[in-house]
């Protein structure tokens, strides 16, 4: 159950580094900010304003 876990908590970093590239935003940076905060760094990215 534990991989399952954190395969999981790696996609959502994925995930968020692509939101961030989007928002024109530093995608690493943010991805390892997701592998931190995971689903708040999601929540964040959705409120910021794309530069």
């Amino acid at each position: 159950m534990d991989n399952q876990y954190a395969v999981g908590w790696g996609t959502l970093a994925l995930i968020n580094a692509g939101l961030a590239q989007g928002k024109n935003r530093t995608g690493l940076n943010w991805f390892l900010l997701s592998l931190a905060l995971g689903p708040l760094a999601t929540f964040i990215l959705l409120l910021i304003e794309k530069r």
